[in-house]
């Protein structure tokens, strides 16, 4: 059985892929960035976009004119006025680093990081007292955050898609010690809180 997907990956610039025909039997992407590894299809997609995205942030880093793509960057902003994109954008400025400068348990901090930087009242440092923080919502969103059950304690990030079993797709902090995008496991999501 065959079926058609829309993936949109939020990315500064809207960048839109999508993947006519997947196997419903087909394994979901394996977005974990630290290992570089992409199961199928969708994967290796969505991995070329991230990396095109990395090399324009990075002539953007290192040149002192404005983005060439500015223009884009705004009626894209005015398309989506919702709060939760600036949290996506923001928090994948951030891959593969730890900016801040925590050795442990920084997952809270760097959710606080985001939230301030995009205008938000900050919600700490301790990553299940965001299952207190803003209005609570029943599923997952782009822009939620998303607090997760571990084994000793929490977890907490962005929400920065869906994949196709419907597990959430989350920006996090100290994700094997540096900032990462990954599927979790639903099953491990306590709530889902959009900041107010």
């Amino acid at each position: 059985m065959r079926r058609a997907l829309m993936w949109a990956v939020p990315l500064v610039g809207a960048v839109a892929l999508s993947v006519s025909t997947i196997s419903a039997s087909a394994q979901p992407a394996n977005l974990n960035y630290a290992a570089g590894s992409f199961d199928n299809q969708v994967g290796g997609q969505y991995e070329f976009a991230r990396q095109d995205w990395e090399r324009r942030k990075s002539k953007r880093r290192h040149s002192s004119a404005p983005s060439s793509n500015a223009a884009a960057m705004q009626a894209f902003a005015s398309a989506f006025p919702l709060s939760g994109h600036a949290l996506v954008a923001e928090a994948r400025r951030y891959i593969g680093t730890n900016p801040t400068g925590w050795s442990n348990l920084w997952c809270g901090a760097f959710m606080d990081m985001v939230l301030r930087r995009t205008g938000h009242k900050g919600g700490g440092n301790v990553a299940l007292a965001y299952a207190n923080y803003g209005r609570r919502i029943s599923g997952p969103q782009i822009g939620a955050i998303a607090v997760l059950k571990r084994p000793g304690g929490g977890h907490v990030g962005v929400v920065s898609g869906i994949d196709a079993n419907g597990n959430p797709i989350i920006i996090s902090g100290n994700h094997n010690d540096t900032v990462a995008e990954a599927a979790y496991p639903r099953s491990r999501v306590i709530t889902y809180v959009l900041p107010n």
